[in-house]
């Protein structure tokens, strides 16, 4: 087990000084062009495929950082070039991730890869959990997948929502319920291959911000996958189904439901350096503001009301970082978040960019309202953080119940 440390190590600084001169000179260039077409920056995305950014290999050297440091730094940067952007160059992680924890060795090797690519066949992977009627309170999933034992098939019928290169994706990664009466202990993960009939995209959604990466539903509609493309296997299934039907005391469920919590906990650490990455941006553009933009005949950071407002935002960025990078070393290093600490840092984290970017707009002035300058857009980034991945509200009732001993549901 690392120890803990506020110091990233001379690979770790080697690594972020690259990601920030990708972020520097590729993404923030481009960031207020896909911005205003609302499209997939396939160009960006080529990019970082070309250096290495784009890729399953760069993504385990960072999840499997001993130190924890390596995915929130990761993140950091890269969203501090541009949210949407970055969100396009990290969407298909949610996907790899989903086959990384779930599938066998077989299924990894054949699918992960094909979510990629290469440099000069960039692909993309989805992963489809949230469904109009089932977002924080996933029990309430309708998508369902039912076994054809003749053609060792799943058909799988359902519409979902909210999904990051839903649509477009080559390949999905489908949550469905295989057994109505477990609720969510009843849910299987689903490969759904490219070109699959029944598979389409339904409304893209125009979005407040992030508006460089592609959000939509997805529609399956008898939609026949093989039996190969269950994650885990059928064997595994139908003895987790089993496992799960024998739990007829409360404890036990309650345990159930707690250890699942637990995995989301540990994924929330990565919004919050998202987070972390545009309130920062924010910030850097506000103080260079308030240095070299003069009135009355002296800089604007003079003025105690402005200078007051940067120590605060700066404050809170750093304390923010801190939360994330303390949830994240936890996470890797198996250490249980007994105070949900990884909602405190995605709730934290997210507010703070809410805020700092509210702030660096009123030290701008009108120059902040107009898209001349960069914090309108980070601004409407910045409303995501407080909704995707758990709401801010959610993070808030994780937190109580895990401090009074409650059940999380």
């Amino acid at each position: 087990m690392a120890e803990f440390t506020m110091e990233l190590n001379d690979e770790q600084k080697e690594v972020r000084d690259w990601l920030h001169g990708f972020a520097a000179d590729v993404i923030r260039p481009a960031a207020a062009e896909w911005d205003e077409r609302e499209e997939t920056p396939w160009p960006v995305i080529q990019e970082a495929a070309k250096v290495g950014i784009y890729s399953l290999d760069f993504y385990a050297q960072q999840y499997f950082d001993q130190t924890g440091l390596g995915i929130p730094m990761a993140m950091e940067e890269l969203f501090w070039g541009d949210a949407g952007i970055a969100l396009s160059i990290v969407g298909t992680g949610l996907a790899a991730v989903g086959v990384l924890a779930n599938g066998t060795e077989e299924q990894i090797g054949t699918w992960v890869p094909q979510m990629y690519g290469d440099a000069n066949d960039v692909k993309l992977a989805a992963f489809c959990s949230s469904e109009p009627d089932a977002g924080s309170d996933v029990a309430s999933m309708r998508t369902r997948a039912v076994y054809d034992e003749a053609k060792d098939e799943w058909v799988i019928n359902g519409t979902k929502t909210w999904a990051t290169n839903g649509g477009i994706a080559n390949v999905h990664v489908v949550v469905a319920v295989v057994d109505p009466e477990l609720g969510s202990r009843g849910h299987a993960s689903f490969i759904v291959p490219p070109n699959t009939p029944g598979l389409a995209q339904g409304q893209k959604f125009k979005k407040h911000g992030i508006r460089a990466s592609h959000t939509a539903e997805v529609i399956l509609d008898n939609v026949r996958v093989p039996g190969s493309c269950l994650l885990g296997g059928k064997e595994k299934l139908d003895e987790r189904l089993a496992r799960a039907r024998e739990r007829a005391k409360a404890a036990s469920g309650e345990r159930v439901k707690n250890a699942a919590m637990a995995t989301f906990e540990a994924s929330r650490p990565a919004v919050g350096a998202m987070a972390v990455g545009t309130a920062r941006a924010a910030y850097e553009v506000a103080l260079d503001y308030a240095m070299t933009r003069e009135q009355f005949g002296r800089p604007i950071i003079d003025n105690q009301g402005v200078a007051f407002q940067l120590a605060e935002m700066r404050t809170q960025i750093d304390a923010a970082r801190l939360l994330v990078w303390r949830a994240s070393w936890m996470a890797v290093n198996g250490k249980p978040f007994t105070a949900a600490e990884g909602s405190m840092s995605k709730l934290f984290a997210s507010e703070t960019a809410k805020k700092v970017t509210a702030q660096a707009i009123q030290i701008l002035g009108g120059n902040g309202y107009t898209r001349e300058y960069p914090v309108e857009r980070m601004h409407r980034d910045s409303a995501i953080y407080t909704i995707f991945e758990g709401t801010s509200e959610i993070q808030r009732l994780v937190i109580a119940r895990t401090l009074s001993g409650m059940p999380i549901r």
